[in-house]
């Protein structure tokens, strides 16, 4: 399977609630299917994960920033592109943001992303810890717990 390295961003407001988008595939190969997460996308070849993080986010949120921080947390798994379908291992970084207050903007979207995100939320710990909606990455709780931006909850 072809590596997809890609960069994720943990965005927090003041509350420390998470910003997730919500993606519902409407068509192609993954038509039905929907979950919740973290902003983010694919690394361009030569560009730095870093790099990524700050494009991406501007992309997907509206909000500039030229230094992401240090990566928190880095996952690895297989997943289909909803794009093509084609399966592809993700080499995922995670760079924690923390901002005051954000209206995301969908002003620099990509065709695929208006496609495809439908929605996004601002999440508390309990609320992600206690939902039956599926989010991505599943252990997104235990992450931010581990990252400590986030306590264990009793």
């Amino acid at each position: 399977m072809r590596e997809r390295p890609s960069s994720r961003l943990l965005i927090l407001d003041c509350e420390h609630r998470l910003l997730l988008f919500r993606f519902e595939r409407k068509r192609g190969p993954l038509a039905g299917q929907a979950f919740w997460a973290t902003p983010g996308g694919g690394v361009d070849p030569g560009e730095s994960f870093e790099a990524a993080a700050c494009r991406e986010l501007l992309e997907e949120t509206g909000l500039y920033i030229d230094d992401p921080g240090p990566q928190v947390a880095r996952k690895e798994a297989s997943f289909q592109l909803a794009s093509t379908g084609e399966m592809v291992t993700g080499d995922e970084r995670f760079f924690l943001i923390r901002i005051h207050d954000l209206d995301v903007s969908t002003e620099n979207w990509t065709e695929l992303e208006r496609d495809v995100m439908s929605a996004n939320r601002w999440w508390s710990q309990a609320e992600l810890k206690s939902t039956t909606d599926q989010i991505w990455p599943e252990d997104l709780v235990e992450m931010l717990i581990n990252a400590g931006v986030w306590k264990p909850l009793a």
